[in-house]
C-alpha cells in the first residue's frame, strides 16, 4: 500500500502554499547568517550581534498575537501576500543600515513582517481543508518548510564567501518570487469571511479560553526539548560525550531526512487519531528522545535519540496546529494561531538559558531527565484537553 495516499486529496491551495513556503524557505539565509554578517561583514562586537539577533526574537514574539488579530481582522491571503512582499524588499535594503540604531530598527522590521506570514499561513490552511485533513496538510507545509531550510542555510554558507551583503539580497530574492507565486495563484481568499465585530472574541477573550491555556501549558515543555538542539545538546556532545562536529551536523541531517520521508506518511497514516491522543504520544517521544541522551556514549546513540524525538517532533507538531485550529472559530482562528506561533518563540527565547544555566549549575544527565519528566508531565496534559465537538459527532458515528 502506498503510504503517501491520501496526499493527493488535499486541495490545489494547499499545494500553492506548500510551494510558497518552499520558494521562500530555499532563500531562508539572512537570519541563520545575521551574526557571522554584523561581526565579519558590518565590523561590530559578538555582544552587539547577539544583541540584535536577540532583539530579532524579541519583535516575533511580541508581535505573534498581534499579526494573528491583523490577520483575522484584514484576512489571511492578504496579510501573507503584504508579508512577503515587504520582507522581501526590507531584505534587499537591510545591508544599507550601517549605523547600530538603523541596524535594531530595520531588524525590528523585518521580524515583525516576516513572523507575521506564520499565523496567517496556519490560519488559511485549516480554512481550505477538511478538519479531518488538517494534520495531514500542516506536515505537507512543514516538508515544505524543511526541504528549503535544507537548502537555504546551505548555499547561505557558500555565498558568504564571496558577499556578506549577497545573502540578503538572495533571500530578499526568493522572498519576492514566492510573493508574486503566492498573489498569481491564488488571487481571491479560498474562504468568504462575514465581517461581524460582535462575533470576534477580543485578544483578552482568547486568552482566557481554558483550552487554549491549557493546551499552552503543555506544549512548552516538550518545543522547549526541541530547540536544545541549538543550545545544549551540541554543547554536550562535542564538548561530555566527544562527538566531533561534523558528526554533531549529520545528526540535523538525520532529523530532516526522517522528516522528509517519514511525516506526511505517519500523518496519514494517524489521520483518525484523536488530536489529544497524538499530542500525548508526542510529548512521550520526545521526552524520551532527550531522556535517552542521559546513556548517550558516542554518534549512534546520539542519533537513536534523535530518531527517537524526530518522530515525536512530527506526530506532536501538525497535530498541535490541528488542535489549536479546531478550538477557534472562522472568526478568530488567525488570533490562536498568533499566540500559538507566539509560544514556540517563546520556547526558543526559554530554550537557550533553561539549558545552559541547567548544565552551568548541575550536570547533562540532570537537565535531560528534567526534559523527560515535563515531558512525560506534558503528556497527561495533553489527555486531559477536550476535543471540539465534530470530533465527538465523529466518534458517535
Amino acid at each position: 500500500m502506498n503510504p503517501w495516499r491520501g496526499i493527493g486529496r488535499l486541495p490545489k491551495e494547499i499545494w500553492i502554499l506548500c510551494g510558497t513556503t518552499l520558494i521562500n524557505r530555499m532563500g531562508s539565509m539572512g537570519l541563520p547568517f545575521l551574526v557571522v554578517y554584523l561581526t565579519r561583514g558590518e565590523g561590530y562586537t559578538l555582544a552587539e550581534a547577539g544583541f540584535v539577533f536577540s532583539i530579532y526574537g524579541i519583535a516575533a514574539l511580541a508581535a505573534a498575537p498581534f499579526s494573528g488579530r491583523l490577520s483575522d481582522a484584514i484576512g489571511p491571503l492578504r496579510l501573507m501576500k503584504l508579508s512577503l512582499w515587504l520582507s522581501g524588499v526590507i531584505l534587499i535594503l537591510y545591508p544599507l543600515a550601517k549605523s547600530f540604531l538603523f541596524i535594531v530598527v530595520a531588524t525590528i522590521c523585518w521580524s515583525v513582517i516576516t513572523e507575521a506570514f506564520r499565523p496567517a499561513a496556519l490560519s488559511i490552511i485549516s480554512d481550505v481543508v477538511k478538519p479531518e485533513q488538517r494534520k495531514i496538510a500542516y506536515s505537507a507545509n512543514r516538508l515544505a518548510s524543511n526541504m528549503g531550510l535544507s537548502i537555504g542555510p546551505a548555499v547561505g554558507g557558500f555565498l558568504l564567501m564571496y558577499s556578506f551583503p549577497l545573502i540578503f539580497w538572495v533571500d530578499g530574492a526568493t522572498t519576492l518570487i514566492a510573493a508574486s507565486v503566492l498573489s498569481l495563484t491564488m488571487i481571491h481568499d479560498p474562504v468568504h469571511r462575514q465581517k461581524n465585530n460582535e462575533r470576534r472574541n477580543r485578544l483578552k477573550e482568547v486568552f482566557q479560553d481554558r483550552r487554549l491555556l491549557l493546551f499552552g501549558v503543555a506544549i512548552f515543555p516538550p518545543i522547549v526539548a526541541i530547540f536544545l538542539v541549538f543550545s545544549a545538546m551540541p554543547y554536550v556532545c562535542v564538548n561530555e560525550i566527544g562527538i566531533t562536529s561534523s558528526e554533531f551536523g549529520f545528526l540535523f541531517t538525520v532529523n530532516t531526512v526522517l522528516i522528509i520521508l517519514a511525516e506526511v506518511p505517519l500523518n496519514i497514516k494517524m489521520s483518525h487519531w484523536l488530536h489529544k491522543h497524538s499530542m500525548a504520544l508526542g510529548c512521550l517521544l520526545v521526552g524520551i528522545g532527550f531522556g535517552g541522551m542521559i546513556f548517550t556514549t558516542g554518534f549512534w546513540s546520539a542519533a537513536a535519540t534523535v530518531v527517537i524525538w524526530t518522530f515525536g517532533e512530527m506526530i506532536l507538531l501538525p497535530a498541535s496546529s490541528a488542535y489549536v485550529a479546531d478550538i477557534a472559530s472562522d472568526e478568530n482562528r488567525g488570533t490562536y494561531m498568533g499566540i500559538y506561533q507566539m509560544i514556540g518563540n517563546a520556547s526558543l527565547a526559554f530554550s537557550g538559558w533553561f539549558g545552559m544555566k541547567i548544565l552551568d549549575l548541575y550536570n547533562a544527565p540532570t537537565l535531560w531527565m528534567i526534559t523527560l519528566i515535563a515531558c512525560t508531565i506534558s503528556s497527561f496534559v495533553m489527555l486531559s484537553l477536550r476535543e471540539q465537538r465534530y470530533r465527538d459527532r465523529m466518534l458517535n458515528v
